[in-house]
């Protein structure tokens, strides 16, 4: 391939490339005739390494050169590769910032005022001041509402779910969170860039999501065989081991 093409597969304009090739960062392309140059997907390869390093590590072209040649990391590369990956993700997957005022919710659901302030008691949510009184994100909002929902189906106080019952499911959802995002970026960070982790995720979340719930209702449904078999239901606490397998 020619210069242009070049720069438009790096997105590197030619004067930089050429610094990349003074510096012995980029391997010297072929020249078939005089001022004629040809260039491969190693190079390609290369100076989107660079580029990479740069940006992601702030290393300057003698560290890299230096690590290139195979001397040892003046920093950890990749260490903080991942510094906006949170509000990329925001926005792929809509987790709107705006507030709603709890009053709008009273519509769908009667006591969510109160429910409100039971979910926020016990971290499931966060009531924020907005300009039309207390108000919560998009996102919490939206749980609320679930468990209007799930009054009508009948989970509510008189049965003996009011909404503190849920406070179960913070510690369950710190952990599993937690295994996930460590996991993720143990795997990924510093290998591949910004951008390409965020649309991995857009995608991974509602499959994870989906995959949980399943889990879950299978385990659900083991331990509701089991109580109905007249063995005890004998909840697991989070990091400890958890055999399905009888039954």
């Amino acid at each position: 391939m020619k210069m242009r093409e070049l720069e438009a597969r790096t997105g590197v304009n030619r004067e930089t490339i050429r610094v990349y090739l003074r510096e012995g960062l980029v391997p010297e392309p072929s020249r078939p005739a005089r001022n004629v140059a040809d260039y491969t997907e190693d190079h390609v390869r290369a100076i989107l390494a660079v580029r990479r390093l740069q940006r992601d590590s702030a290393m300057t072209l003698p560290q890299i050169k230096h690590v290139l040649s195979g001397g040892a990391a003046m920093r950890p590369v990749g260490a903080t590769a991942f510094g906006h990956l949170e509000e990329l993700l925001s926005a792929r997957v809509s987790v709107q910032q705006t507030l709603v005022p709890i009053s709008t919710l009273a519509k769908q659901n009667p006591h969510a005022a109160e429910d409100a302030r039971a979910l926020d008691k016990i971290g499931v949510i966060t009531i924020r001041k907005g300009t039309r009184g207390p108000a919560l994100s998009v996102t919490d909002a939206g749980l609320v509402n679930i468990w209007g929902r799930m009054r009508e189906a009948g989970f509510d106080e008189d049965r003996g779910f009011p909404p503190e019952i849920l406070g179960y499911y913070i510690e369950a959802a710190e952990y599993v969170a937690g295994k996930e995002a460590a996991i993720f970026l143990e795997q990924v960070e510093g290998r591949i860039e910004e951008d390409e982790a965020a649309a991995m995720l857009e995608f991974a979340l509602p499959a994870m999501l989906e995959f949980f719930g399943l889990i879950r209702l299978k385990a659900f449904l083991h331990n509701i065989g089991r109580a109905t078999r007249g063995d005890r239901i004998r909840p697991v606490a989070p990091g400890a081991e958890n055999a399905l397998a009888d039954g």
